[in-house]
């Protein structure tokens, strides 16, 4: 059984592990999950400038993903609908009506400039064996910018999940420029469904968000929807709108949805019923406003980390600065490597260095020739010299292109690659205004797609409260008690006893002591002659005081007990007094007196007595009752 429990735990902890870091979790470093990773690579290696197959993209894509099409088919259509990374052709489904994509055969995409200059640098990319060992995958891309928060995610794994939320992409960068140069920055969500969100509880990410749908409110018999919150589509909204209407929510006449490229849904109003009055039912009981809670968790150095959105703005301004310098050290190493060879070719050929070798019977002989022909130049190759390598690389210049050498143009090339060095070399000097700088090229492009709206923020941010449901519905269903039957509810013969709203919950004491909490029923049966019936509002109870006067069954001793009831749970029943005892009386005033009648017995000379209910303290609901007096007693007068 050890054994056995061992294997288990062991195989669950790698499965987890799997599951939290292999597939549902982004990572900070490049914001992407791996089949998102998996498919971007592919489109990397498959990028020619045209559009591809999206089914083609899949095939590829299967040589780095195990889990198949069924994964990356849906991971691609999401990616390529953020319209950052991956130009589409053809019917990607619509983010407003919730369509479906066509079959991935009919459907286009390719990697868009800004990918490449975001995520693309295979030199300095890390790179793992493919699941199958044929392949090579990057383990992550060195990403420039906070893809995980310009993307947003949702990912559920085991014993943990993330949601982040999108955000405008040119705003996440002019963040990243103001943390480079030490100003404050706050960054909010952005939607591409438009609409209302209030970041009061934001939390830098880690709270809830409040969103609402946008609403042309100018016919006062109609209401358009423009836009939508997000999480929700024409189809939700709509649907949501008509339970309402079915429920007695708000009062329409009838629905259309002219929904194209646009947002526009039109709620036709009932007679009598105007858009403004209509506003707040249409928040409280549909979709039109929602509240959105967001976790950012990330797999940061290889663990699940919570942060903020602050917190990653201002590693991937350090990251950015990092891949820049990184850059530009490499190229300046590639750049000096070409000036060595350019150098050491220009002599080979000007100084006819290649004219000692013509005599030459071995190989050992070559290289000592080719060596002591440089032997005068050596100053212009320092501090490197020549090595056995460069040697080969001269040996190998065809006879055609020594013959066709052109000096002024060999050193116009060895001019520019200096005066390139030179301005790596300032680069790296200033490093923090040259990634502003690469910042501000990054939003230039942006800002002159057209394609994705120029990077203009699509959600407006504004302050607005919830709008709570109890608040707006009306108190106009009448409550009916029929005391000899015993039921309660809206669909019962007997008299009203109350209006009451949709969402209230009914408190109902019955003639045994016993009380119950429930929803609002059509028809429940609460007993013949219920002792009291009203609704059960926490706020109103807190304040009410019951008192309840009872007998005790087997001796018959009166007992008076004051209580206030603080909590419930629905639908359980609760007793008031002992099981058994007899309630006699039960009252929600602060004061009042009355008077006991006691049974008559032989030697009983005081057969009424009176009290006063405020001369007893309020005690806690499970309290036993106080005694009144030690005589039987046989019924209450008020």
């Amino acid at each position: 059984m050890a054994f056995i429990k061992n294997l288990f735990d062991r195989n669950f902890l790698e499965y987890a592990s799997y599951v939290i870091k292999d597939r549902a979790i982004p990572d900070l470093e490049d914001g992407l999950k791996p089949v998102q990773r998996r498919i971007l690579h592919s489109l990397f290696e498959m990028d020619d400038g045209k559009f591809h197959k999206v089914a083609n993209v899949t095939g590829h894509c299967m040589k780095y993903h195990p889990h198949g099409e069924a994964s990356i088919n849906p991971a691609l259509v999401v990616l390529a609908n953020k319209e950052l990374f991956i130009d589409k052709q053809g019917n990607f489904g619509n983010l407003f009506t919730g369509d479906n994509p066509s079959a991935p055969r009919y459907i286009e995409c390719r990697v868009t400039p800004l990918a490449k200059d975001v995520f693309y640098n295979p030199k300095l990319t890390e790179w793992a064996p493919s699941y199958d060992g044929r392949n090579k995958e990057p383990v992550l891309f060195p990403a420039k910018i906070p893809v995980v928060l310009a993307l947003g995610v949702e990912g559920i794994a085991v014993g943990m999940s993330t949601k982040i939320l999108p955000h405008n992409a040119v705003e996440i960068l002019e963040a990243e420029i103001a943390c480079l140069t030490g100003k404050k920055f706050e960054v909010y969500p952005d939607f591409p469904t438009g609409g209302y969100v209030d970041v009061s509880g934001y939390e830098g990410g880690n709270g809830k968000v409040l969103v609402r749908a946008k609403l042309d409110t100018s016919d006062p018999k109609r209401i358009l929807i423009t836009e939508l919150p997000f999480g929700s589509t024409t189809e939700s909204i709509i649907n949501s709108i008509e339970n309402a209407a079915r429920a007695g929510r708000i009062k329409i006449l009838g629905i259309n949805d002219f929904t194209t490229d646009k947002v526009e849904i039109e709620v036709k109003l009932a007679r009598g019923i105007y858009a403004q009055e209509t506003i707040d039912a249409l928040f409280a009981f549909t979709e039109c406003e929602q509240s959105i809670s967001v976790n950012l968790l990330v797999i940061k150095n290889g663990l699940p980390s919570i942060m903020t959105v602050n917190e990653i703005i201002k590693y991937h301004a350090k990251q950015l600065v990092k891949i820049l310098t990184n850059e530009l050290e490499l190229e300046k190493k590639e750049l000096l490597n070409k000036l060595h060879l350019r150098t050491l070719e220009r002599i080979f050929i000007e100084e006819r260095i290649y004219k000692g070798i013509e005599k030459m019977k071995t190989a050992k002989g070559v290289h000592d020739a080719v060596i002591a022909g440089f032997k005068p130049f050596m100053k212009e190759i320092k501090p490197r010299g020549i090595s056995d390598d460069d040697i080969d690389h001269l040996l190998k210049i065809p006879i055609r292109r020594i013959s066709l050498y052109d000096i002024n143009r060999a050193r116009d090339e060895m001019e520019q690659i200096n005066a390139r060095i030179k301005e790596i070399n300032a680069h790296l000097k200033s490093i923090v205004p040259y990634s502003v700088s690469y910042l501000k090229g990054i939003i230039a492009k942006i800002k002159a797609n057209e394609e994705i709206g120029g990077g203009k923020r699509k959600t407006e941010v504004g302050s607005f409260d919830k709008v709570i449901a109890k608040e707006v519905v009306k108190s106009d269903v009448d409550l009916k008690y029929d005391p000899k039957s015993g039921y309660l509810g809206t669909n019962v013969s007997g008299g009203k006893i109350a209006e009451v709203s949709p969402f209230d919950r009914i408190l109902a004491i019955r003639k045994n002591g016993m009380y119950t909490v429930m929803e609002l029923p059509e028809k429940a049966f609460v007993g013949a002659d219920a002792l009291w019936i009203g609704v059960a509002d926490k706020d109103t109870l807190a304040k009410t005081v019951f008192t309840v006067i009872y007998k005790d069954k087997d001796d018959g001793l009166p007992y008076i007990k004051r209580f206030i009831i603080e909590g419930w749970i629905m639908n359980k029943d609760y007793f008031l007094v002992p099981d058994g005892a007899q309630v006699l009386h039960i009252d929600t005033r602060t004061k009042f007196s009355f008077t006991v009648k006691y049974v008559p017995k032989p030697r009983l000379k005081i057969l009424l007595e009176d009290f006063k209910a405020q001369n007893y303290n309020v005690r806690g609901l499970k309290a036993g009752g106080i005694r009144l007096a030690n005589k039987e007693a046989d019924k209450v007068k008020i």
